[in-house]
């Protein structure tokens, strides 16, 4: 008997959305925060990147919508202190979701608790201990100390995981020295917007927008709205800050004069964070029957993509933990989460590392490199791929076995369908966060095939303007796990669908002979 399915040892974006991904999966979650209220410190402003797609997929983009602050930004993100500028593409690969971090864990811990998580907060994990079979956490609690038993514990509590360091995975990398302070203020009424963007500012002079470095630091700004401006500076420093700690709007003040010699009038402050830069990649995500996620498996030296990365980590994690907590996990399913994950985490840290190199020198050759740099964005083609790299979507999971479907292990598009009972889409069909057969081109051999797994795979008809391929089989997730090429005869599609759903989604009904996905130890 265990008093858990899965401990969740953090609750902020990463714990909290995978809370909730396990009980839609029908697990049962015990989530222990060691702080007793939620924090307030805006750590983040908002989501961007593929976490979007998946947050439509599981019918909560427009929840998350209306806790926004701004549901619609103009599509510009910075990149290493050059900007890409996507305001004249007609359909951007990158999007955000200006959403305050408070705010963001307010709406994922009410929709946890709807599902039936269990959430304690000031509870803390002390003590770790593992078997073949399950977890027992030593937790010190409001009410004195206690064990907890699961089958499985994830890591989500951050960069500095006592997790991660119990368990003994290395995580290594590189802290850089700089210390980056980000306000968003309204518009104080003795500095002027001038109408190419740039600040008219008393005794300072004008500010042109965008990035401006001194032998201080870096200076930047630009505007949320046209009574708001979002300040940012970058100093290197030595001091060790505490993530707890919040930035007071004096210490903005003093750094922007540091930086540029010179005072700047501030109006009345709607978010102050400080945060530090690293580049860290835990070894493993594995460890038994203790799994990482989030921070706690990898920092990137850039703003804007950690909660994308750590989100999405855990709606990869947790219907694997759900088919091992029910019995039906193929050999080797559990250990994909690393495998995949830590794919997509190098690919992130290597795009995030890009950015320390464009941003952080000083010299005149550094100047150049990101003259050059901003010259390639001006074409669509380099702008979009660069888009897509750091939106997440250009992942392509490795999917075992020759001769795939070019979809197979990528993110699936979200076509328009027509079926019998009307119009519908992709990411409709995936709100109840079960795999899905979508039979495009009426494939009775193809459904009759995914017939013995229905009881773990829902299986749709339906048409759609120029189809990809015949039939697609989607993962919880979102990512492609299989699909038949136009008019692929039958003897191979049906071969190649039924090794799929085996090595996915285990046996069939009507055997109890597993296929393994994998030949790999945990």
């Amino acid at each position: 008997m265990t008093d858990a399915d899965v401990i969740i040892v953090g609750a902020g974006p990463t714990g909290l959305m995978l809370a909730g991904e396990l009980r839609l999966a029908g697990v049962r979650p015990l989530v222990l925060e060691r702080r007793p209220r939620p924090g307030e410190a805006s750590k983040a402003n908002g989501l961007s990147g593929q976490i979007l797609q998946l947050l439509r997929c599981r019918g909560l983009l427009e929840r998350f919508r209306a806790a926004s602050t701004d549901p619609d930004p103009a599509p510009g993100f910075p990149f290493g202190g050059v900007d890409l500028d996507l305001t004249h593409l007609t359909d951007p690969p990158l999007h955000a979701l200006q959403i305050p971090q408070p705010r963001l864990e307010r709406v994922l811990d009410e929709r946890a608790r709807e599902l039936g998580a269990d959430i304690r907060r000031g509870h803390q994990v002390v003590g770790l201990a593992q078997d073949d079979a399950t977890v027992t956490a030593e937790v010190h609690g409001p009410d004195g100390p206690y064990h907890v038993t699961a089958r499985y514990l994830v890591g989500c509590d951050g960069g500095r995981s006592r997790i991660r360091d119990m368990v003994g995975i290395p995580f290594p990398g590189t802290t850089y020295p700089e210390v980056n302070r980000l306000a968003q203020v309204t518009m104080p009424d003795s500095v002027t917007r001038l109408d190419n963007g740039d600040l008219d500012v008393p005794g300072l002079g004008r500010i042109r927008a965008g990035f401006t470095r001194t032998d201080r630091g870096v200076f930047a700004f630009g505007s949320l709205t046209p009574e708001v401006l979002m300040l940012f500076t970058t100093e290197d420093e030595s001091v060790e800050y505490d993530d707890d700690e919040p930035m007071t709007l004096t210490e903005f003040q003093n750094s922007i004069r540091r930086v540029l010699g010179a005072d700047l009038p501030l109006g009345e402050p709607r978010r102050l964070s400080r945060f530090t830069f690293k580049a860290r990649q835990a070894e493993r995500y594995r460890d038994g029957q203790i799994l990482l996620a989030g921070d706690a498996a990898h920092l990137f030296p850039a703003t804007g993509v950690a909660l994308n990365a750590g989100m999405l980590d855990t709606v990869n994690l947790a219907w694997k933990l759900a088919a091992a907590v029910h019995g039906w996990a193929p050999a080797g399913l559990l250990d994909t989460y690393h495998d995949e994950r830590h794919l997509a985490g190098a690919r992130t840290l290597l795009h995030t590392q890009a950015q320390v190199a464009l941003r952080r020198g000083q010299d005149p050759a550094a100047e150049a490199l990101r003259e050059v740099f901003r010259e390639l964005l001006v074409d669509e083609q380099p702008l979009r791929r660069l888009g897509s790299l750091v939106a997440g979507t250009d992942i392509r999971y490795p999917i075992p076995g020759a001769d795939r479907h070019a979809l197979t292990g990528t993110f699936t598009p979200d076509l328009a369908l027509r079926t019998d009972q009307g119009t519908t889409s992709v990411a409709a069909l995936m709100h109840t966060a079960r795999p899905i057969l979508v039979d495009l081109a009426d494939r009775l051999d193809l459904r009759e095939t995914a017939r013995d797994w229905q009881h773990r795979v829902d299986i749709h008809t339906a048409e759609t303007d120029q189809r990809p391929a015949d039939a697609l089989l989607i993962r919880p997730d979102g990512h492609i796990a299989w699909a038949a090429t136009i008019n692929e005869p039958a003897d191979t599609a049906a071969s190649t669908l039924r090794e799929a759903l085996s090595g996915w989604f285990g046996a069939p009904l009507r055997t109890t002979t597993t296929v393994p996905l994998i030949d790999q130890p945990s």
